[in-house]
């Protein structure tokens, strides 16, 4: 049987309460834009509840604690199908009765949760590190990312702390949404498509301070200078920075 929800977090936890609802336990949760009904696929369609979504949540936490209960919303975020039925088969013991599950490495759905947990964590803390902001002449400081995970969610909290005195937008050209933050708040923002298409041109999107090229410059500039050409390890440079985020970077352009 599948479990057709909206692709969203809410309606994932939704998918596990209406299967202990239900007593249908032998489920696959499939977002409803991947589903594609035929004869031979039984299927039932999940509506998101906020209410059921956080009774859901809650359990979890009880069970884990409020940390490793918001693991399975960093899986989630992987956008990993196989992670998805991996994290409910999980979720459907610890509502059984077992709450060490989750050290059970030798259950495979265990170990590839984890396994994915490892991947989601180490691009958001790449995504940390490597994302580049440039400045508008109107005072909004502004980045574009391309991560293989959502993991914009997971880095929004930290960059708001970094940088709290100052507007900015981080936007994800894979899932074309970014986040923005006015000092105050923080919002979802989504482009038009011709929009998107002109933001790599950050001079047709976005008319930057006169400044913000000099300070590339410099910046480009620094790690020149601090390079030691004699200790040079390509091999090591590329297992902590990988090419996909050279486009990103201004040291390295």
């Amino acid at each position: 049987m599948y479990y057709v929800f909206d692709g969203s977090y809410a309606g994932f936890l939704c998918v596990v309460f209406e299967s202990f609802e239900r007593k249908a336990f032998d489920t696959i949760p499939i977002t409803a834009s991947v589903f594609q009904s035929d004869f031979f696929r039984e299927h039932r369609e999940v509506l998101t509840d906020a209410m059921k979504a956080k009774r859901v949540q809650q359990g979890l936490a009880r069970r884990l604690g409020e940390e490793r209960a918001r693991d399975f919303f960093r899986v989630f975020l992987s956008e990993d199908p196989q992670a998805w039925l991996s994290a409910y088969k999980i979720m459907l013991q610890l509502f059984r009765g077992d709450t060490g599950i989750l050290g059970n490495y030798g259950d495979t759905d265990v170990l590839y949760f984890a396994q994915t947990l490892k991947k989601v964590d180490r691009e958001r803390h790449r995504w940390k590190a490597f994302t580049r902001f440039s400045k508008s002449n109107d005072g909004l400081y502004f980045a574009v990312i391309e991560p293989d995970y959502n993991v914009l969610p997971l880095v929004t909290g930290f960059f708001r702390k970094r940088y709290a005195d100052q507007a900015w937008l981080i936007y994800d050209v894979s899932r074309h949404y970014g986040i923005a933050y006015d000092t105050r708040s923080v919002s979802e923002v989504q482009m038009t498509k011709e929009e998107e298409i002109a933001l790599p041109q950050v001079s047709i999107t976005i008319l930057l301070d006169e400044r913000d090229a000099f300070f590339q410059r410099l910046w480009q500039q620094y790690f020149k200078s601090t390079n030691i050409e004699a200790r040079k390890n390509l091999k090591l440079h590329l297992q902590h920075v990988p090419k996909r985020y050279w486009k990103y970077l201004p040291e390295k352009q």
